[in-house]
């Protein structure tokens, strides 16, 4: 696809679907518990994918991309007593670990084997009675093997406690799945490096029966990068001012950094992005984004446009998603005309020059590489490579974009 070098129409007004983080743990809850109505559901592929797994009763199940599917479904299909599920994905599914989550849930007896490499998808999944109440996990891979666990865990008899071991990585996911429990009465607690969910009673009522679901702050985070670029006021809905995502941080981020403020209409649930006109760039951005690993990437395209020094920290899980993310960002970054140094959990900035005559960004079938660079057709035309990809989590960005777009 080819973005024309473009000007951000002013005063544009964007719908975003429903969160695809909160749309797939509604759906495994639903799934489990029954009687809840989901208003905005996501329209991502990966939720669609979600969805149609919960409602076919096959024994082989294929999520091709769809990552959280994967990690939700293991722990969901391995709390039914007896019945066996093979499941698999796609070529890079099959080369994204698993190994933690399936070592925890055989710590608690359930039945789980390797089909193909030890470590990897996909699975055989053979559903047990879960008795035992404490696992302990590794507190540094990602939130959505811990959610994995936390979403079935009202439903074990004795619920389930969590024992988080080392430093945390994305708490705030951890918690956003947390509220979403409380919200249903499942009793639950996180102190210190301990969650804990206690048992739900199998008689009673869930306290909610439906969820609104907030639109998608990390689809919102490529609008603050077209803001920060192209200088105009837009306008986002649905979005919530005591926000459970994570990557909500994105409105702080790039007000310190950008100048983009972020203003709130509580009765139309509607933010206005709202560029500061004399702002001062800083000299250098330096950040951990621990909490908020999947915006590194709009961060770090926004900058390099911008041509600002940035030094970026807690990107540890960015290797082991769609792609190795700090690779593909090294490499596409170079076309911008950005060099970087990255490490197993670091990218930094090392110089900055002209780019390249002919810009073609590769996506390496991982949306957030195309929806992240797109903004940059804001500085100079490019191609956007197997733009489909945006279809994982935000199929009408394409059209959202060119909306905004004289």
């Amino acid at each position: 696809m080819k973005l024309e070098k473009s000007k951000l129409a002013s005063d544009k007004t964007v719908q975003i679907s429903g969160s695809k983080s909160i749309s797939n743990r509604l759906l495994i809850l639903e799934s489990l518990f029954k009687n809840i109505q989901i208003g905005n559901l996501s329209n991502s592929q990966d939720t669609q994918l979600l969805k149609k797994a919960l409602s076919e009763n096959t024994e082989t199940v294929d999520i091709h991309h769809a990552g959280t599917a994967m990690r939700f479904l293991t722990s969901y299909y391995s709390i039914f007593e007896g019945k066996t599920t093979v499941l698999t994905g796609s070529k890079r599914m099959k080369e994204r670990p698993i190994k933690n989550l399936v070592n925890a849930l055989k710590d608690l007896g359930v039945e789980i084997e390797y089909l193909e490499n030890e470590g990897f998808p996909p699975l055989k999944i053979t559903g047990k009675k879960i008795t035992q109440k404490q696992v302990n996990v590794p507190a540094n891979i990602s939130s959505q093997f811990i959610t994995s666990l936390l979403l079935i865990a009202g439903k074990l008899e004795n619920g389930l406690e969590i024992n988080l071991v080392g430093e945390v990585t994305s708490r705030s996911y951890i918690e956003m799945t947390l509220d979403i429990l409380t919200r249903f009465g499942i009793k639950n607690s996180f102190e210190g490096n301990t969650v804990k969910v206690e048992p739900f009673d199998v008689n009673g009522k869930l306290s909610a029966t439906s969820y609104e679901v907030e639109s998608d702050w990390s689809s919102a985070s490529y609008f603050y990068s077209i803001c920060a670029l192209g200088r105009e006021t837009i306008h986002l809905k649905s979005f919530y001012k005591e926000s459970t995502q994570g990557d909500s941080a994105i409105a702080k981020i790039y007000e310190e950094f950008f100048g983009i403020k972020t203003i709130f209409t509580e009765g139309e649930h509607k933010i206005t992005l709202q560029p500061e006109p004399d702002f001062v760039f800083p000299e250098k951005i330096v950040l951990d984004m621990n909490n908020c690993p999947d915006i590194a990437q709009t961060l770090c395209v926004t900058a390099a446009a911008l041509k600002i020094p940035f030094d970026i920290s807690g990107l540890g899980t960015l290797r082991v998603k769609e792609t190795d993310r700090l690779q593909a960002l090294y490499n596409e970054l170079k076309k911008l005309g950005t060099e970087t140094e990255i490490t197993e959990l670091t990218i930094k900035s090392v110089s900055f020059g002209e780019p390249e005559e002919h810009i073609s960004i590769g996506t390496y079938q991982d949306h957030r590489m195309a929806m992240s660079f797109a903004p940059f057709c804001l500085i100079k035309e490019l191609s956007i490579e197997e733009e489909d990809v945006v279809e994982k989590s935000y199929p009408m960005f394409w059209k959202d974009l060119s909306d905004i777009m004289v």
